[in-house]
């Protein structure tokens, strides 16, 4: 449950947000964290219909609008008739989360070649990252004078500065780099009239996470400070504050949510 239903007034009361990639996972716990703290929540899916409007639901129970909008991120021409058809339902948009990622480690993706994953990551989590933030951008900057300075937030990765081996580490380390890079970038290019910011994930038990083999589940809760998994709910709060007057004078910044990391090497 989150902290905001025990303040009087919900810190995100009549604020509107669009989050990518919340049918499940990261992206729907951010959804359900906004609409527990008042936010309205356009909720996006690719291809699972069904579970995004059981989070819709979810909102919904929260005493929040929401609805539910289909595309495939990874065809760059859909982008600007994405944009447009988010800022048409919601009436115009606050809070804008890109958690949408191409998942190349679960399911018939991970007989992908290194080559094939490479190329949907980077239609995904990079360039559709990009063109979203730069398009939103765009629309909150001409709307700027609203009850709080607009938020875009990406979603990065803590080992992305450090580097992982492995072809897995290869490849998110690159992508997900140029995710903070851009954001950190993006901050400076829009500024003072909308904030960006990262958020960078550790070791979250998705999908993938509660797969794992026994040598990723002692390695995940090794590195971690704290011992443990991160859980979806984690993230979700980080990227709460960030949209939140708390986080009124951050800007720029990428927050790694890790629990604090310890190389695998100490």
């Amino acid at each position: 449950m989150s902290n905001c239903s025990a303040q009087q007034r919900p810190e995100l009361e009549a604020c509107r947000a669009v989050v990518t990639g919340s049918s499940s996972g990261i992206g729907r716990a951010i959804a359900l964290e906004l609409a527990a703290c008042g936010s309205d929540v356009l909720v996006h899916t690719r291809a699972h219909p069904s579970a995004a409007e059981d989070v819709v639901a979810a909102v919904r129970s929260l005493g929040r609008a929401s609805s539910m909008l289909m595309c495939d991120l990874a065809d760059p021409s859909l982008h600007e008739q994405f944009v447009a058809d988010a800022w048409e339902a919601m009436a115009g948009v606050d809070i804008w989360i890109n958690n949408a990622g191409a998942d190349v480690l679960t399911g018939k993706a991970r007989e992908m070649s290194f080559d094939e994953k490479l190329e949907r990551l980077w239609r995904v989590d990079v360039a559709a990252t990009m063109r979203l933030s730069r398009l939103a951008g765009q629309r909150m900057c001409a709307a700027s004078g609203g009850i709080m300075t607009p938020v875009i937030i990406n979603i990065g990765w803590d080992q992305a500065e450090t580097g992982m081996e492995g072809d897995s580490g290869q490849m998110f380390a690159a992508v997900k780099s140029a995710v903070m890079a851009f954001s950190r970038s993006l901050a400076k290019t829009l500024a003072p009239d909308v904030r960006v910011n990262c958020v960078a994930p550790g070791w979250i038990k998705t999908s993938w996470g509660s797969e794992a083999s026994g040598y990723w589940q002692s390695r995940a809760t090794r590195e971690s400070l704290l011992g443990r998994w991160g859980e979806p709910e984690d993230v979700a709060c980080a990227v709460r504050y960030l949209a939140s007057p708390a986080a009124a004078f951050v800007n720029g910044q990428v927050i790694h949510v890790n629990g604090g990391f310890r190389s695998s090497c100490e």
